[in-house]
C-alpha cells in the first residue's frame, strides 16, 4: 500500500499526463534493453557472455573479441511481426505492426601471433566496430468498452492536478496558459473545450471543478500506435593472454527515436445529455547518449569459460517534441447562463491544442552480466548467463544547456518506489554437423515492478541454423517474445480508472551474412 499513490501516477498509462510531462515510464522504456546482435546470438537466446567470438560481445561481453581467429564483416538485417490483444473493459480486440529492421552490421580485425611465436604472452588482439539494435519499440493495440461514470475520463477531469501539484483556486489556474497562448496542462485543454468551468459555491467555501452535465452509458475506444528504436554504436578491443585469460572494453553510443499517436474516444449515448471528445496525442522524442563496458573471460581448460561484463549507466540527453488537442461535441448544446438565469450563449462543440519541446536528461541503470560456457568438443557448446540491472537507480534530470529550470524529485522518488533490481535469465546452446550448426535458446527478464501485482517479466524463445563454408557463414534465428503490459488512459485518486491488460507477442527472423579474411 505504501507505493499506492505511485501507481496512480504510473503513466504506461496515457494521460497522466504525458504530453506536458516526463516520468518515471520514460526512464524504464529506455532501460528496458533487449538482447540483440547476430543471428548467431539469438539463436542462442543472447547467452554469449562467455562464448566470445561474435561481434554479439561488442554489446554484451567485449573480452569474448579476444578469442577471435580470423577478421570478418557481417550484415544482419530483419523482420519483426507483432501481434497485440485487449483485455479489461469490453471485448478483446486485436492488432499487429509488423516492420522490417537492421539488427546487426560490424566488423572486427584481428591481429594474432603465429603459434610459433613466443615473443610475447598476449597471442592476439581484436579490434571491432558494431551497430546493434537494442531496443524495439514497434506495436500497437486498440481497446473499446463501456465504463461508469466515476471512472470515466469526466471524473478525472473532476480531480484537477496542475503542474505545481497544487489545487486550481481560480479561473486563471485553469486556463494556465503561457506567453503564446498554449495550455499548460490538460486541466487547460479541458476549459478551453468547454468541458470544465469553476464552480463558486459562496463566501467562504473552496471553489471546485465541475464538468458539464452527461448521463447515460459511456463508451471508451483508444488506439495507441508506438514506433521507433534504439540503436546502439559500439567500437571496442579484446585481446587475448596466454589464450586463457581474454579481457576487453568497449565504448557505445546509443541513438533514440520514439513516436507515440493516441487517440481516446469518449461517448456519451443518452441523447438528451450528450457528449462526445476526442483527445489526440503525439509525442517523438530523439536523443543520444553513451556508456562504457569492461569485461573478461577465464579459460581453465578447453572446455569450459567464465566470463564477467559490467555495463557503465548510459547518459543520455532526450528532445520531446509534443502536441496534444482536445476536440468536444455536445448533444444538446451545452447554455451558458448568468446570475440572472439568463442564457447568455449556447455551444454545441469545442476544441482546444498545445504543443511545444522540452529536452530533457536520463541516467539509465547499472548493468552486470556473468555466465558460463560449457564446449563439448567438436560437437557444440552449452551457455547460460546472469544479468543484474539496478532499475531503481535510473534517474530524470534538467538539461541544464538549454537553461530550463524544473524539478524531477517526485518523478525520481517514483521510479526508487515503482521499481526494483531484477535478474535475467539466457540460456542456449549450439550443436554443430560438419559445416552446419543448430541452436536453441530461452531468456527470461525479470519484472521491474516493485509490488504491484502486475506481471512485466517478457520471456524469449529462440532458436536458429547456420552453416560455415570456406571464409563464408551465413546464419538464420527466429525469436518468439512474450509478455503483457498495463494500460491506463489517465489515473484517479480513487484507483478506479479502467486497467487495459496488453498481451503482446512478437517474432522476429534475422538473417546473418559474413566473410571472414
Amino acid at each position: 500500500m505504501k507505493n499506492l499513490k505511485y501507481w496512480l501516477g504510473l503513466t504506461l498509462m496515457g494521460w497522466a499526463s504525458h504530453a506536458f510531462a516526463q516520468s518515471e515510464t520514460d526512464a524504464l522504456r529506455y532501460s528496458q534493453l533487449q538482447f540483440g546482435g547476430t543471428s548467431r546470438t539469438l539463436g542462442i537466446g543472447g547467452a554469449n557472455v562467455a562464448v566470445g567470438a561474435d561481434l554479439g560481445n561488442l554489446v554484451s561481453n567485449p573480452a569474448g573479441l579476444g578469442l577471435f581467429q580470423q577478421s570478418e564483416v557481417s550484415f544482419t538485417p530483419g523482420l519483426n511481426i507483432g501481434n497485440t490483444t485487449t483485455s479489461g473493459i469490453g471485448a478483446q480486440l486485436s492488432d499487429s505492426r509488423n516492420g522490417l529492421q537492421i539488427g546487426s552490421l560490424g566488423a572486427v580485425f584481428v591481429n594474432r601471433r603465429p603459434d610459433d611465436d613466443n615473443t610475447s604472452d598476449w597471442r592476439a588482439g581484436a579490434f571491432a566496430v558494431g551497430l546493434n539494435r537494442i531496443n524495439d519499440f514497434n506495436t500497437s493495440f486498440r481497446y473499446s468498452g463501456t465504463v461508469q461514470d466515476n471512472q470515466s475520463f469526466f471524473q478525472r477531469l473532476r480531480e484537477p492536478r496542475l503542474l505545481n501539484g497544487s489545487l486550481p483556486q481560480t479561473l486563471d489556474d485553469i486556463i494556465n496558459q503561457d506567453n503564446t497562448g498554449n495550455y499548460l496542462d490538460l486541466e487547460g485543454l479541458a476549459y478551453g473545450a468547454y468541458l470544465t468551468n469553476i464552480q463558486d459555491n459562496g463566501p467562504g467555501t473552496a471553489e471546485q471543478i465541475v464538468t458539464v452535465p452527461r448521463s447515460g452509458p459511456i463508451t471508451q475506444q483508444e488506439t495507441v500506435v508506438n514506433e521507433g528504436s534504439q540503436t546502439q554504436f559500439d567500437f571496442g578491443y579484446g585481446a587475448s593472454y596466454r589464450d586463457k585469460i581474454y579481457i576487453g572494453g568497449a565504448i557505445g553510443i546509443v541513438s533514440t527515436r520514439f513516436i507515440q499517436t493516441r487517440e481516446f474516444i469518449e461517448l456519451g449515448t443518452d441523447p438528451s445529455s450528450g457528449v462526445s471528445l476526442t483527445l489526440r496525442d503525439n509525442l517523438e522524442t530523439r536523443g543520444n547518449g553513451f556508456n562504457a563496458r569492461l569485461g573478461g573471460i577465464y579459460r581453465p581448460n578447453d572446455q569450459v569459460r567464465v566470463g564477467l561484463s559490467v555495463q557503465t549507466p548510459t547518459f543520455m540527453q532526450l528532445d520531446d517534441t509534443y502536441s496534444t488537442s482536445l476536440t468536444t461535441q455536445f448533444t444538446p448544446p451545452v447554455e451558458f447562463v448568468n446570475e440572472n438565469g439568463q442564457v447568455i450563449d449556447r455551444i454545441s462543440d469545442g476544441s482546444a491544442s498545445t504543443s511545444g519541446e522540452f529536452s530533457y536528461r536520463l541516467t539509465t541503470p547499472f548493468r552486470a552480466s556473468g555466465g558460463v560456457a560449457v564446449l563439448i568438443g567438436k560437437y557444440g557448446f552449452l551457455s547460460g548467463d546472469l544479468e543484474y540491472v539496478n532499475y531503481p537507480s535510473a534517474r530524470l534530470r534538467d538539461d541544464s544547456d538549454t537553461g530550463l529550470s524544473g524539478s524531477f524529485s517526485s518523478q525520481n522518488d517514483a521510479i526508487t518506489a515503482l521499481y526494483r533490481s531484477t535478474v535475467n535469465v539466457r540460456i542456449g546452446g549450439e550443436a554443430r554437423y560438419n559445416a552446419f550448426r543448430f541452436r536453441l535458446g530461452y531468456a527470461r527478464y525479470g519484472s521491474p515492478y516493485e509490488g504491484s501485482g502486475q506481471d512485466g517479466s517478457q520471456n524469449y524463445f529462440t532458436g536458429g541454423l547456420g552453416i560455415r563454408q570456406n571464409r563464408f557463414f551465413l546464419d538464420l534465428a527466429g525469436v518468439y517474445n512474450t509478455g503483457n503490459q498495463y494500460y491506463r488512459a489517465y489515473t484517479l485518486n480513487s484507483g478506479n480508472e479502467p486497467v487495459i491488460t496488453v498481451d503482446a507477442n512478437r517474432f522476429t527472423t534475422s538473417i546473418t551474412a559474413g566473410i571472414t579474411f
